[in-house]
């Protein structure tokens, strides 16, 4: 069941210094929208520190601070030569689940040139004063050169065991390469913190495939999160023209790409005659027509008691933020939220103050934070 949310906006000004704020009434909740900061260029992910403050990624290769909620002029110093290209650039963030001690830093980037490109993962230490980050390096990267700047997945979500999860893409024109473990596209790998490779991992000991994988058969793998209720990891990815989907990742598991979807070729021609086969996981839940998911959460705080358990997924074609009542790992109802703005939505990521904050995605982009309001 999709219910499609009454939303009735009015521009205020606030009294805490924010530009506007929106007002939102929804079925299980009312919110305001506030803007936190804008003039971002195309900010892609939101990670946050123990004290509150918020590192937010530039997909043209910068990594800025918002301290205190407002926004620091000069970014983050300390990145390596990132490739800006498509799109690929600066990607998902993640803070070390230990970072009150060792102040590490985890971000997905794009690496190489136009003609020999891939997604790598880096590691640095953010110094005292948040100004930069030290003793940076590269602790992984996909070992397939592409062309072109398309699907670069980029994704970072750590574990309950602090080994780090990384989303990939399938590079667009290599799509059967996803069906390929010898390489890392079209992959979700697991790594331990330094970049080494866990011992558990599915295909450690498996002839021909590299030990860094943990599933395979993704198109474009731009969402990733652990749900509260069941401990379990949800992705989503991209389809082509529909297809667009969410799965429940399990170690080794094929999950169809381009063997099996439910969408087609961009010019309508088909990708495959099947949605289903032997040894192919089935997603739990798909858009046709596509969204375009980005950004994946789970809501488990205080602010909103009705959310507490339900996914948020922000869409970019789509310009909204979906809401997912969720059962255990089941999808119970989807709401549509944040329609009336027509904004795209690169990551949506569920703050230690209890409220929702969404990037969008545009040249101006913005911070912005969903404040329920309390009758």
């Amino acid at each position: 069941m999709r219910i499609v949310a009454s939303l009735a906006a009015t521009a205020i000004l606030t009294s805490g210094g924010f530009a506007q704020s929106d007002i939102h009434e929804t079925e299980q909740a009312d919110f305001r929208v506030e803007t936190i900061a804008g003039g971002l260029a195309f900010p892609w992910s939101v990670a946050f520190l123990p004290d509150g403050d918020m590192l937010v990624s530039e997909r043209e290769g910068r990594l800025r601070l918002i301290e205190d909620g407002i926004l620091r002029a000069a970014p983050v110093a300390g990145l390596p030569d990132i490739l800006v290209e498509g799109q690929g650039g600066l990607m998902g963030l993640a803070v070390h689940p230990d970072f009150a001690d060792n102040r590490l830093v985890y971000f997905a980037y794009a690496e190489g040139r136009s003609g020999a490109n891939h997604t790598a993962l880096g590691r640095g230490r953010l110094n005292s004063d948040a100004t930069a980050l030290e003793a940076v390096e590269t602790l992984f990267q996909v070992n397939f050169e592409k062309e072109r700047g398309y699907h670069f997945g980029g994704r970072l979500q750590f574990l309950a065991d602090s080994t780090l999860l990384l989303t990939l893409g399938d590079g667009n024109r290599y799509r059967n390469e996803a069906q390929n473990l010898n390489n890392h596209l079209g992959t979700i790998v697991r790594l331990n913190d330094d970049g080494t490779v866990p011992f558990d991992n599915p295909f450690v000991s498996a002839r021909g495939a590299r030990p860094e994988i943990l599933s395979f058969g993704h198109r474009n793998v731009q969402g990733i999160a652990i749900n509260p209720q069941t401990g379990s990891v949800w992705a989503h990815e991209h389809g082509a023209r529909g297809g667009d989907e969410i799965n429940l990742i399990e170690p080794g598991s094929n999950y169809g790409w381009p063997l099996a979807t439910y969408g087609v070729n961009y010019n309508g021609t088909p990708i495959s005659d099947d949605t289903h086969g032997e040894g192919l996981e089935q997603p739990i839940w798909f858009w046709d027509p596509s969204i375009a998911p980005s950004g994946l959460t789970f809501y488990d705080g205080e602010g909103f008691e009705n959310w507490r358990g339900d996914a948020f997924v922000g869409a970019l074609a789509g310009s909204m933020l979906v809401r997912f009542e969720v059962e255990g790992d089941r999808v119970i109802s989807s709401e549509e939220l944040l329609v009336d703005r027509g904004e795209r939505i690169r990551d949506v990521a569920a703050g230690p103050d209890g409220n929702l904050y969404v990037l969008t995605d545009y040249r101006e982009g913005q911070v912005l934070r969903l404040v329920p309001i309390i009758p």
